[in-house]
């Protein structure tokens, strides 16, 4: 069963000033009545003050004991009415907020229910004791029968008004406490998600820098290898080809460097960095140098070229760099690689083939680079084949959903016709 939570310093200093504010009011309102002639005139005073400083006293502890707090309050109202030293007007706020906060507290939802049905049961009946003894009062004919009764149907009325609103505005007020607990509840799982949300996206981006890495450094350095190897077999017997091979393994790790810092200023800008970022204009470039450290690369480029964004241009950049990378290493030095870019009506397409004789990134290494391929284009909601050619070696295509600028404009005026028409 859900329960409010506990009362705390604050709440309990509020009852105390809210008890001593009624008590106050009590007094003010016995030695009014008194001075006006209305009630008092012939008993001792300090009673009712007695009963004004009295009733309200309990409320101190209404939402850490509701249910003995409106009893006692019950006690020393009736004892009070009986001995003729009750006043009518703080004491009526008083009771209201014992009777109110059994249904604001309470946290025996059975107990408050019954609870109230008992207290009002019992007013009820000393409410009907009060009304017969004053019936059988000779005073009563005086003022004659009629007017007693009106009397009678207004203090119904009225008690029935009373306490209904206090059982009501109770019930609400624990109801409304136990949503804004809810809605407190929801707010903190929010935050929570929100806080994991956020290192999720922190681990997301730790991922992506690691790819940036992994395709940067490992084509760059697989070519320095080769020319390394290649240098270091002819150093002997031909100097010139040595020194070249070596300028080839200076190039590369220039270019590199050069990449490195291009995806650290990308990383350290405020915006998308799509400026510093290799994209398709850097193919040529990029077969170049596959070439100058010898590979046997051709480029074509398929469709008429257009303007793609910043992301389907670095994807495609990176898919052909690890593809060639991979070649490099599987498909052996003799090995034909053909680069072919199609830019078809709604997408864009590379395919990176090779006659060798290799298996493909993946079974020889720890396969972080076909990985990467398969996360960035799946991220662009592309597709990517992988695997050996049936006539030997091995293929890789990536097609990336690219619509052509007519396409695209189509669509969207087609969208908005829709809308519009809805």
């Amino acid at each position: 069963m859900p329960v409010r939570r506990a009362p705390d310093a604050t709440s309990l200093r509020h009852d105390a000033i809210l008890a001593a504010a009624l008590a106050a009011a009590g007094l003010v309102m016995v030695a009014l009545s008194q001075a006006s002639g209305m009630q008092f005139a012939e008993q001792p005073i300090w009673q009712p003050m007695l009963a004004a400083l009295l009733l309200p006293l309990p409320l101190v502890w209404r939402r850490v004991a509701p249910v003995p707090v409106a009893i006692v309050q019950i006690v020393i109202y009736v004892v009070a009415g009986e001995a003729g030293a009750l006043e009518l007007y703080a004491s009526q706020v008083a009771l209201f907020m014992g009777f109110y906060s059994i249904g604001a507290w309470e946290p025996q939802r059975r107990r408050a229910h019954w609870v109230r049905v008992a207290i009002s049961i019992a007013m009820g009946l000393w409410l009907a004791s009060s009304f017969v003894r004053g019936f059988l009062d000779p005073e009563t004919g005086e003022r004659g029968v009629s007017a007693f009764f009106a009397l009678l149907v207004i203090q119904l009325l009225i008690n029935i008004a009373y306490f209904g609103a206090a059982w009501l505005f109770g019930d609400r007020a624990w109801a409304s406490a136990l949503e804004q607990q809810r809605l407190t509840a929801a707010h903190d799982e929010i935050r929570a998600q929100q806080a994991q949300l956020a290192t999720q996206a922190v681990s997301l981006e730790r991922v992506r820098i690691a790819r940036e890495l992994h395709d940067v450094v490992a084509h760059h350095v697989s070519a320095m290898g080769i020319q390394a190897g290649a240098a270091r077999r002819v150093l002997a017997v031909d100097a010139g080809r040595a020194a070249d091979a070596l300028r080839h393994v200076e190039q590369s790790a220039r270019d590199a460097i050069g990449e490195l810092r291009s995806l650290v200023l990308t990383l350290r800008s405020d915006d998308d960095g799509a400026a510093s970022i290799p994209d398709l204009d850097a193919l040529p470039a990029l077969v170049s140098a596959a070439q100058a450290s010898g590979q046997s690369v051709s480029l074509q480029v398929v469709g008429e070229a257009r303007a793609v964004s910043a992301m389907v241009g670095l994807t495609a950049y990176r898919t052909v760099q690890e593809a060639l990378t991979n070649a490099r290493k599987h498909a052996g030095p003799a090995a034909q690689i053909d680069v072919r870019v199609r830019y078809l009506s709604d997408a864009l397409e590379v395919e990176i083939a090779d006659d060798g004789h290799g298996a493909g990134a993946g079974e020889h290494g720890a396969g972080a680079g076909l990985l990467g391929m398969r996360e960035r284009v799946a991220a662009l909601g592309g597709t990517l084949e992988v695997g050996p050619r049936s006539r030997g070696g091995w293929l890789v295509r990536a097609a990336v959903p690219a619509p052509a600028p007519a396409a695209a404009a189509g669509a969207a005026a087609a969208a908005a016709a829709g809308q519009s028409t809805t």
